[in-house]
């Protein structure tokens, strides 16, 4: 509706200001030391969705960081609309590789670059101004709930008791999340699926202290060698993951629906080239899109032990740690990753090392039906705002409430993301371009009004 877009462009440098306003606190969730910039940060969400228009907004206290709701019923005859997000965001290290301040939002090449600029403050907030623009416009054809957290990049810890003790509090028909990627502008893209996740932390005791590399150097297993050893058994030499039951519950993609994925536009050039490498690596068998979407993969996402500081001593440490993660898809699970991923490096723990497996986070992974009423509507907003249908696509990374999402609240999630794939999410110089930021301010009330007619 042109209102729509009347209002947005009276109001759209209040909107970018709004967004800079909230990306200047540092609501790192993992920090301690910044416990009250997440209380700051709640507070802050809470004014602008009461200033957007809704018509009641609480705070929920958590054994973690606090939980922002906020709700506009306009009919209860009417469907209802709960919109996801989280309001904490990643610690910006390394900072010395920051182009400029993480929390100290610069506007450059008409990109926002910030720490959460685009995870997920920048998406999230997009919702709010659109609540208010149909608000404001009288426009607003659904009810409407929000749900921000604070603990979504530490594994959204305490929501899931949160869901349980408010359901019908949280009651709705359908969950909106912007907390995903396209492919590009220039070529729209709707995710029908994430990932799911297990993340898990293993420690490796050698010797009772560290030792002389020289006196004892060759005589005693050293626990980086062995972890490394350990580590590098995990795939084989087509990269293909070597846990023995590890593929038993993949579901194999059709001929149909791999063809479909190899619609999307892909430079492998380009790829290569953003990312600084000289050739790409993964499964042997499968496409790039194909390794990053449909295919459960293994990493090692950090390494450590013995002397790592400045200088040279030649020690042979007593411990070694890592940190390793599995990124999964139907019909895999976490809890069943997990047993086996660390029942297998029990097993492959040679004797003259202790092993130790801790549990960090996960979920389980989600798949959005694509003849649901809520794909839909979300599929022809998109085409409405861009003037082509979005292509289907699977996200590689994980949002692991939504799982949790249908089975507590027993209604699907619809993915609505604006990101991309570069924007550096969880790294040095993330960003989000303004262009995507008013995009989905502008799509998202035709989600609305489309699903509402659906649901009719």
């Amino acid at each position: 509706m042109q209102v729509w877009k009347d209002y947005q462009q009276q109001h759209k440098d209040r909107f970018l200001n709004e967004l800079l306003d909230l990306l200047r606190i540092p609501s790192i969730s993992a920090r301690s030391e910044n416990k009250a910039d997440m209380i700051h940060c709640a507070e802050a969400v809470k004014e602008r969705l009461l200033e957007a228009g809704a018509d009641k907004v609480e705070i929920y206290a958590t054994p973690g960081h606090p939980i922002v709701y906020a709700e506009k019923m306009i009919d209860p005859s009417k469907p209802t609309v709960l919109v996801y997000g989280h309001y904490d965001v990643q610690p910006p290290d390394p900072l010395e590789l920051w182009h400029s301040g993480p929390f100290e939002p610069v506007i450059k090449d008409g990109k926002i670059f910030a720490r959460g600029a685009c995870d997920d403050k920048g998406q999230f907030y997009m919702h709010v101004k659109a609540l208010e623009t149909m608000v404001k416009t009288n426009s607003l054809l659904t009810n409407v709930k929000f749900l921000i957290e604070g603990e979504e990049e530490i594994g959204s810890k305490n929501l899931g008791d949160f869901l349980k003790e408010h359901i019908e509090l949280l009651k709705a028909d359908v969950i909106l999340i912007s907390d995903t990627a396209m492919l590009s502008m220039e070529n729209p893209s709707i995710d029908v699926g994430v990932r799911g996740l297990t993340y898990i932390e293993v420690e490796v005791t050698g010797p009772n202290r560290d030792l002389h590399s020289g006196v004892y150097g060759g005589a005693v297993a050293n626990p980086i060698t062995i972890l490394a050893q350990m580590i590098s058994s995990l795939h084989d030499e087509n990269n293909h993951i070597t846990i023995p039951g590890f593929y038993d519950d993949v579901v194999v993609c059709s001929d149909a629906e791999r063809a479909a994925l190899a619609k999307a536009p892909y430079d492998e050039e380009e790829y290569k080239n953003d990312l600084g490498v000289n050739a790409l690596w993964g499964e042997k068998g499968y496409s790039t899109h194909e390794r990053t979407g449909i295919r459960p993969t293994l990493e090692l996402n950090g390494m450590w032990g013995g002397y790592t500081g400045e200088g040279a001593k030649t020690v042979l440490p007593t411990k070694a740690f890592a940190k390793i993660s599995c990124r999964l898809v139907p019909n895999q699970t976490t809890a069943k990753t997990e047993e086996l991923l660390i029942n297998h490096l029990k097993k492959i723990a040679p004797p003259y090392i202790e092993f130790k497996a801790s549990v960090h986070h996960g979920g389980d992974p989600y798949m959005t039906p694509v003849d649901s009423i809520e794909y839909k509507a979300a599929a022809k907003a998109l085409e409405t705002s861009f003037g082509k249908a979005p292509i289907p696509v699977r996200g590689g990374g994980s949002i692991p409430i939504t799982s949790l999402f249908e089975s507590v609240l027993g209604c699907k999630t619809v993915f609505l993301g604006f990101g991309l794939d570069s924007d550096n999410l969880h790294s040095p110089n993330e960003k989000y371009d303004i262009f995507n930021f008013y995009k989905g301010i502008e799509t998202i009330p035709y989600f609305y009004q489309y699903y509402d007619e659906m649901k009719k």
